[in-house]
Parts: structure tokens; sequence; C-alpha cells
């Protein structure tokens, strides 16, 4: 019988060494943040074969190897342009920190502001997909939908059954989801929508082989886009699932979905037509997908649907959450399932409170994974020390991912406060200029903190050694969460 102890610890050390060194050089060349290079050479060390196997799934740096064409993306940013009535931003009444904002975000993301829309604010399951499935009823062209979990379960099997009977009608339909998110839509479900006519796609399915090339496990789709016939959409931080209606071991999940008409479902459109085209090859485009569609009177919000990923040069969403944070006077507010920021937005939530600015971080009191509670807690105490206001859902399960700013500035989506978020996942959130949405998303997360605890430094720092510690200890692997 074979024995380890039957190698020589010579040729050991020489696999070790060969195995270890090189990678430990690769990630010191992508040049990423020391703190999460690091976290990887740590990992590298001490768990040597596991630590290997891990950084092949889940450590590999694509965003300097777009995912997508630039040739292709190139193609798509040609929409009709005399139906797209983009805002003149700099000759518009706008603050001049909007126009900031603006700017940005369409210089890194592309995300084009439209002026005139009709927002509309879900937080609770039940309303979320009555409106949804509402909406899809109505549908009699064309539904185009992105969800990163798709549950088999009772909300589930009647978002199958919709889309079925609507296929049926003669309505088209596109679906592409996350091929680890939604692990329970198992290829029977698939193909009973296959067969009814349906094209779906998963996005970037995993491949369980040791190769370099093709593990792109760890990038994950985390949008969440629904567009019925070109005139309504859908985004937020809801999937398809029971949870939002029934709940969970967490019990009921409270999160945060809006329904979007007007002008601006054309940023919604142009994200799901480029994952489309990553997930299909198909590349779809021209005035069938981008019709001319006028600005709602009475609406002065404008709108930006803004994506980042690992095929964006820049950090999108993030460079947006930070400008904004940093432009308020009066108050931040923010809603998050895991707060682990980045230094970045860290120092953005600090620098802000020691300003003076009322600043307040919502989260859950209990996860779904205590490793990611545990992490988010280590954020706690550096967070309070200058003087951001901590709050702890307890009615369940927190999972909005909401900023609101100022009564002016507020951003809704899929994108959490997190390193993954940030840097690793596809991620879209809508930045709405608009004085009634960030009176009404203010309003809200007044009411969610009546069910919150507000934690205060001094008891915070008084809790067990041994809790601290093991806080501190899953810190460590923050940026791989």
């Amino acid at each position: 019988m074979f024995h380890l102890s039957s190698i020589p610890e010579w040729l050991l050390l020489c696999i070790y060494l060969f195995t270890m060194a090189p990678t430990i050089v690769v990630i010191l060349l992508e040049n990423r943040n020391p703190v999460k290079s690091l976290a990887w050479i740590l990992v590298l060390i001490f768990l040597p074969l596991l630590g290997f196997i891990l950084y092949l799934y889940l450590g590999q740096d694509y965003r300097k190897q777009k995912i997508v064409a630039k040739k292709s993306i190139r193609r798509l940013h040609n929409r009709p342009k005399e139906n797209l009535e983009e805002l003149d931003v700099d000759n518009s009444s706008l603050s001049e920190s909007k126009k900031h904002l603006i700017h940005l975000l369409k210089n890194n993301s592309e995300a084009l502001a439209f002026q005139g829309n009709d927002i509309c604010i879900y937080t609770n399951g039940v309303d979320t997909f009555d409106a949804l499935f509402g909406e899809i009823e109505k549908a009699t062209r064309e539904i185009h939908i992105e969800f990163y979990i798709i549950e088999d379960d009772e909300v589930g099997k009647k978002f199958r059954e919709l889309l079925i009977r609507k296929a049926s009608q003669g309505v088209r339909i596109r679906l592409i989801f996350d091929f680890v998110g939604s692990f329970h839509f198992k290829r029977p479900q698939q193909n009973e929508l296959r067969a009814a006519g349906i094209e779906l796609y998963s996005f970037l399915p995993a491949h369980f082989k040791i190769t370099i090339r093709k593990n792109r496990i760890n990038y994950r789709n985390h949008r969440k886009i629904v567009i019925i016939d070109g005139r309504v959409g859908f985004t937020g931080g809801v999937n398809i699932a029971d949870r939002y209606l029934t709940g969970n071991k967490l019990g009921m999940w409270r999160d945060t979905f809006m329904r979007i008409e007007g002008p601006a479902i054309h940023g919604l459109q142009y994200a799901f037509l480029t994952d489309w085209f990553f997930v299909s090859r198909q590349l779809l485009s021209g005035d069938h997908f981008f019709p001319y569609i006028p600005p709602i009177p009475d609406r002065d919000n404008v709108v930006q649907v803004v994506t980042s990923g690992p095929d964006s040069d820049w950090e999108n969403i993030q460079q947006g959450i930070f400008v904004a944070v940093t432009s308020a006077t009066r108050y931040v507010y923010v809603q998050t399932p895991y707060f682990m920021p980045t230094d970045i937005v860290m120092s953005a939530l600090q620098t802000a409170a020691l300003g003076g600015v009322d600043v307040r971080v919502m989260m859950p009191e209990k996860t779904d994974t205590p490793m990611t509670q545990s992490c988010s807690y280590s954020y706690i105490t550096q967070s309070l020390e200058a003087g951001v206001k901590i709050y702890l859902y307890r009615n369940a399960f927190m999972h909005s991912k909401a900023i609101v700013i100022d009564d002016e500035i507020s951003t809704v989506g899929s994108a959490n406060m997190d390193f993954r978020s940030y840097e690793q996942n596809f991620e879209l959130n809508a930045f709405i200029y608009d004085e009634k949405t960030a009176v009404e998303l203010k309003n809200i997360f007044l009411a969610d903190q009546q069910l919150c605890t507000e934690i205060t430094l001094e008891e915070w720092s008084n809790r067990p050694i041994s809790t601290r510690i093991k806080e501190s200890v899953a810190r460590l692997f923050s940026p791989l969460l």
C-alpha cells in the first residue's frame, strides 16, 4: 500500500517549492491589493496543497483579461443615438457634486444619464413578486431576465410556470442565471423551459479541472435585471426564492427592489445585452432593443445604471460610492448584508463621519455564514471610533443593498459593501439623483432602524477577547470571501 511517508523528504520539498514558488511569484506580479496578495500567500504557505487548489479556483485575477471583447462592446455602444435622450449634464440644473459623480460614472463605465423616470421601491417579498410577476404577465413581445439565484422552490416553480405560459403566447424570453448561485436550478427545470421555446444560458459554468486558464468559478454574476417589452424594468437585491415570502432559518429576508419605467430602461437593456453576448455570442443591437422612450412628464429624477466586474478597467461601483460618500454634507445611510468594506470605502465613511456627517451603517445581527458575520463584525470598532453609527438589524435577515445621501443621491442594486462585490463579481447598481426617491429610502432606513440595536463603542470593546480574536482572524480572509 502506498504511504505518503514513503516519499523522500527532499522530493516533497522540491514539489512544494516548484509548486508554491511560481504561484507566489504570479500573485506578486499581479500587483493587486497588498492585503489580498498577502492573504493568498499565507494560505499557500500554511495550507500548500489546499491553498494551491483554492487559488486556481478562487484566486486568479481576470480583471486585465477582459471577458467581453472590446470590439463587440463598442458595437453595443453604437446604440442608435437619436433614440437615446441622454441628459445634457453640463447645462442642467444639477448641483456640481451630482455633475461630478455623473461624469465619473460615464467615464469609468459608459453609464449614460437619463432624466424623467418613474421609480417604485419595494421592501418586502409580497409586493416585490406581485409587481414583478404582474408586469411579466402583461408582456406581449419580449422579456429579458438575469438573476444570480433561481431556486427550485414554490416561488421558483411559479416563476417557471409564468415564463412557460408567456412563451406559449408568443413572447420571446431570454434568461441568464448564474451557474453557482442557481445551483439548485437543475437541468430538468432548465430543459423544461427550453422545451417551451425559452432561450436560457448559465453564466460562467464551473469547470472542475486543475487548469490555469479556465477556472473562473470565483467570478460570479450577481446582477438582477428584468426588462419587459423594453418599457419597464426591475433591479435590486432580490433573487427568485421563497426566503422573501416564507423565510428560512434566519427568518424573513428583508431586501430592496425597484421598478423603473422611462428612458433609464436603456441602461438596464445595455447591461443585459452585454451579458447576453457573453453567454450566447449573439450580438443584439439596434432600434428594436433601444427604441425611443420619452421622459415621463413631472419626473425630474436622473438615473444611471452602472455595472462593474472583472471585465471592466475600474471598480466602477466602488468609485461611485466613494465619490458620493465623500461629497456628503449632512448624512449617509447604508444598508448592506455584509460589511467588509475595502480600504477606500472605509476611509470614505470614516472621513465623512469625522467631518461631522451623520454616517449610519445597518447590517444584519446574524448572517447566512458564520465566517462573513465574524469578518463583518471585525470592522465595527474602527467605524465606531470614527463616529460611524452601527445598527444591527434583529428582525430576521437584512439583505438590502441601498445607500442614501443628503436627500439628493441614492443607489440601489446588487452590490454588497464588501471586497467581492467591488472587485470580483459582476454587479449592477442604479444611481438615482432625486429628492423624492432619496427621502423615500431615508424613511425606509429610519423605519428599519426601529428594528435594530445600536452598538456603542464601550459595549463592543468589552466583549470577550476570544470573540474579538475570532473576528480578527476572520478578517484576514476578508479579501477572499
